[in-house]
């Protein structure tokens, strides 16, 4: 199934307070501390509630009987209570600040790892910058709820449930006029929370959209300089920004619609209650004191509703991001390895020239044919077959749009082919494990790919154990060391993102070192010298001629004059296999690489 699809059917469910359940796994671990957060907020509660009954002391025994002593004794009383109380306090501070941290940066570290293990199909059809911003402003509303409106919800419910019994012990008559005014405190609540959950979850998906304009833009914000296109995109993202101020302040609207109902509801049933209990104590049915107590338990338990609908519409808007992050989790990876994987065997060993035993491998595609997940009705590759032999250089011609880049993509195993197989070293790829395939292979892509790290980290990642010199001698073989040695700290110099304190040849030879290191029995070029001068070019081929000896290599392309060596040029067109031959075969020959020889060679001449 696509992925679209599958976030299509998750989103029809509309996200509640139960979704948060599924975030308890992610909890579980930290039962410990996190009961000892909830045990010191009994404690604080109780300590809180513990106050009215000293109230009571104070009227009824302090001031009607005038008794000082009485007024001593419950002074004392109220300091240890509040030492009491802020002592239990800070530990459920602490205590639930301490779990919300781990438990985000839990659910970052599962949501990231998941990521890295789903196929490019998901990210075609899934914007990037979306699923930044389910990792960033999804676990950081989360991470508020958990630390704090969680917190504050769970306590204000302990305090009011403490209040209700303490009002039931105080006078069952008054107590059963505050419950009777629960359900009308309740009721907007429950319906405009409704509204206030649909408001956040069309929030969050707006600000994910601008999350990911954000990102687009500012990536490519050459293109958009050189386009003088800035005007456009800040109209753009005006109407984002305004499109997420709109829906944020409806939702505003109707939070606060809920709460200002809940305060006027609770006010009144106080006042109601004054009313009402100031009769009884007329009448001579209560003590002041009596009444005193129940008024501090009424104003505890409309505190606790009030908090409590303050903190419900953060606890949908909560379960939303929470049911963002779980689809994301719940995203099946296309490609996996199977339950028990074939190991690879060993692949041919061959003496290089300058680089001591190298490695080849023996690759068979068998009449494969292959359509995109985003293209389901263009055919990619149709019935292709091609053998390449331990050592061999294949490379691959043939016009844009030909397959060509699609060989990769599936030896690479980041799709299977719907027809037809793959076989490394014999094996074929549905049957190894993915990760021991992709470390046989070694990529250099047509746009280079460097990281915003220094020279040394971007080197290493072909490799990451080797060692510093390893790697001085990969740039040496791949030309970059004397521009290596000139940038102001070396090779521990910081590149800046995706390589911008770089030119484009200097990126190509830092991937191309990347290759060197790596060291593996599968090399992919995709026209690795294409951003290169004349002169690094030159050095360039001469280096990878080496690196080429004994491995096995397929060449992507476009300038025949870097492929008139290879051993075979496989031309391509619309997906099918229409010529193979050297060089020189293919110009006798005749037909498309012919027409494209005599064009460049003519256009070079």
């Amino acid at each position: 199934m696509a992925y679209r699809d599958q976030l299509k059917r998750e989103n029809r469910a509309k996200g509640d307070i139960r979704k948060l359940r599924a975030l308890w796994r992610f909890l579980a671990p930290y039962k410990l501390r996190f009961a000892l957060a909830l045990a010191a907020m009994g404690v604080a509660a109780g300590a809180v509630l513990a106050l009215g009954t000293a109230l009571k002391n104070v009227v009824d025994e302090g001031f009607g009987a005038s008794n000082p002593d009485a007024l001593n004794t419950t002074l004392i009383t109220v300091a240890v209570i509040a030492v009491i109380q802020g002592i239990a306090t800070f530990c459920r501070y602490y205590l639930f600040t301490w779990v919300a941290e781990r438990f985000v940066a839990d659910i970052r570290r599962t949501v990231f790892d998941h990521l890295l293990t789903l196929s490019p199909a998901f990210f075609e059809t899934t914007r990037t910058g979306e699923v930044i911003s389910r990792l960033t402003n999804d676990t950081q509303r989360i991470e508020g709820v958990i630390g704090y409106s969680f917190s504050y919800a769970l306590r204000s419910s302990l305090m009011m449930i403490g209040g209700i019994v303490m009002l039931a012990v105080t006078s069952v008559k008054l107590s059963l006029i505050i419950v009777a005014g629960v359900p009308l405190v309740v009721a907007p609540m429950l319906l405009l929370g409704r509204r206030v959950r649909r408001m956040s979850e069309a929030m969050q998906d707006q600000v994910a959209d601008t999350s990911s304009y954000i990102d687009e833009t500012l990536h490519e914000v050459r293109i958009v300089q050189a386009y003088t296109h800035e005007a456009r995109d800040r109209a753009h993202f005006a109407a984002r920004v305004e499109r997420v101020f709109e829906t944020g302040v409806q939702s505003g609207r109707y939070g606060a619609a809920m709460v200002a109902t809940i305060i006027v509801l609770a006010l009144c049933s106080i006042a109601f209650v004054l009313w009402v209990g100031g009769r009884a104590v007329i009448a001579g049915e209560i003590s002041p004191g009596d009444l005193s107590a129940f008024v501090f338990y009424a104003v505890i338990v409309a505190n606790g509703v009030m908090a409590i609908s303050e903190t419900y519409s953060e606890l949908q808007r909560a379960a939303g991001a929470s049911e963002r992050l779980i689809e994301l989790v719940a995203m099946r990876p296309e490609i996996k390895a199977p339950s028990n994987p074939r190991p690879l065997p060993a692949p041919l060993s061959v003496l290089g020239v300058a680089s001591g035993v190298v490695h080849g491998s023996h690759l068979e595609f068998d009449h494969v044919t292959f359509n995109y997940p985003s293209r389901p009705d263009a055919a990619s590759l149709t019935n292709f077959s091609l053998e390449v032999k331990p050592g061999e250089v294949i490379a691959l011609a043939g016009p844009s749009g030909a397959g060509k880049t699609t060989v990769f993509q599936l030896l690479l195993r980041f799709y299977d082919p719907q027809v037809g197989s793959i076989r490394l070293d014999g094996v074929d790829l549905t049957d190894a494990d993915p990760l021991q395939v992709r470390g046989r292979i070694a990529i250099v892509t047509q746009e280079p790919v460097v990281f915003a790290d220094s020279v040394l980290e971007n080197v290493r990642y072909g490799r990451p154990d080797a060692s510093r010199d390893d790697v001085i001698e990969a740039c040496r073989a791949a030309y970059c060391i004397d521009f290596v040695e000139r940038l102001p700290e070396g090779l521990d110099t910081y590149l800046g993102e995706r390589g911008a304190r770089l030119s484009g040849g200097q990126r190509q030879r830092i991937a191309i070192a990347r290759a060197f290191l790596a060291d593996r029995s599968v090399l992919l070029l995709d026209e690795a010298t294409s951003a290169l001068d004349a002169e690094s070019e030159r050095m360039v081929q001469l280096a990878m001629k080496d690196l080429m000896r004994g491995r096995t290599t397929l060449i992507i392309a476009h300038r025949l004059a870097t492929i008139q060596s290879a051993d075979r040029i496989v031309v391509l067109d619309h997906g099918r296999i229409v010529a193979s031959g050297t060089h020189r075969q293919l110009v006798e020959e005749g037909g498309l690489y012919a027409r494209q020889a005599a064009l460049q060679f003519g256009l070079d001449l």
